[in-house]
Formats: C-alpha cells, sequence, structure tokens
C-alpha cells in the first residue's frame, strides 16, 4: 500500500487569507461574548488522501488503513470554542467518510465525528445519531460545533442544533477534510469554505 504523511505547518495569518472570500451570509450560533481566533493549523495527507487548498480528495476505494486528507488545528484548553464552516460534497462515490472532527488529544482519540454516508445522510460516529439528510452531493452545508469543556459539545447543522454530547475536560482541537472512517472507503472529494473560529 502507498502511503504517504505529509504536513504543513502554517501560520494563522497565511491561513486566515484563504476565508477573504465569503460567499455567505453568517455568523456564529449562540451568540454573544464570542472572541474571533485564528489558530494555526497542519496539513495531513496519509493513503491516497490529497489536500489542495481547502478541498480534500480521497482518490481510492481502499476500505482498510488510514486514508486521510484534513486540516489539523491547534490545541486548546478549557473555556467554550466555537467552529464555523460549509462544506460541499463535489463527489462521494464511496460512503462513510468524517467530515469534521472534534478530537480528544487527552484520550488520545476521536471525540465527536461528523461523517456522511453516499445519499446524503450526515450522522454521529460515536452512536451513530442521524444528523441530517442535507449532505446530498452538490449541497452546501454549514457545520457550527459549540464546545464547552468539561460541560457538552453541540453541533448545528445549516442554524439548527442536531446533536449534544457530554464533555470531559482535557485537551482537543478541530479537524476537518475527508477521512475514511473505520466502516468507510472513498473516492470523495469535498471542498470546505469561510471556515471561522471564535472562544469565550
Amino acid at each position: 500500500m502507498f502511503t504517504r504523511l505529509r504536513t504543513f505547518t502554517v501560520l494563522a495569518a497565511v491561513g486566515a487569507s484563504s476565508f477573504l472570500a465569503v460567499p455567505h451570509a453568517s455568523a456564529e450560533v449562540e451568540p454573544g461574548g464570542w472572541t474571533s481566533v485564528s489558530p494555526t493549523f497542519t496539513v495531513q495527507e496519509r493513503g491516497c488522501g490529497q489536500v489542495d487548498g481547502l478541498t480534500f480528495t480521497l482518490t481510492c476505494s481502499t476500505a482498510s488503513g488510514d486514508q486521510r486528507a484534513e486540516r489539523r488545528y491547534a490545541t486548546y484548553t478549557g473555556g467554550t470554542r466555537q467552529f464555523e464552516g460549509y462544506f460541499r460534497i463535489s463527489s462521494l462515490s464511496g460512503t462513510r467518510i468524517s467530515l469534521k472532527q472534534t478530537f480528544n488529544e487527552s484520550a488520545a482519540g476521536p471525540y465527536f465525528m461528523l461523517a456522511a454516508e453516499r445519499g446524503g445522510r450526515l450522522y454521529a460516529v460515536h452512536g451513530g445519531d442521524t444528523l441530517s439528510n442535507a449532505g446530498t452531493v452538490g449541497a452546501t452545508v454549514r457545520v457550527n460545533t459549540v464546545h464547552q469543556v468539561g460541560t457538552s459539545h453541540r453541533t448545528y447543522i445549516n442554524g439548527s442544533l442536531k446533536h449534544t454530547y457530554d464533555s470531559p475536560g482535557g485537551s482537543f482541537y478541530d479537524k476537518f477534510g475527508a477521512y475514511r472512517t473505520n466502516s468507510g472507503n472513498g473516492p470523495a472529494t469535498v471542498v470546505w469554505s469561510d471556515v471561522r473560529f471564535w472562544r469565550k
């Protein structure tokens, strides 16, 4: 199996420049007291994963191994953090592809994973709850996660609250892109846009 890992450390100022074109009129959910932040990130490509700006592609149908194309953002601890981004699945011949993760660094594993099945179902990988059926090929979907460390993690789809988890304390980070779940496979191409972060 051809495997590669390419990691670039990118300054926040460089990353912020990719968000200047804002075709969507949006704002943070649960408004009040938020401060905009620009965390640094690394780009991760493994297996058949490829990253080109905010386009994330799995080029193979391999149903094993580490197949990923993602951005991994800086670790945070404590407080409340909000992520917002828009994704569009431009092609999906496979299924069960993770789109957005909140990773529990303290437990060395994913804490929340939002994934898509072929046909448009968006679901929480851990527990299997259906969040929406809005993830059809070609549709643009807004995702917000609000993480109050030590209390709860809330996920909004197109502005509506769809999922709530209890949260432990510890260290966490955000990831998004296209990532093969344990039961999934590509090919898949996901285009993200208008990614923003806040804290309070």
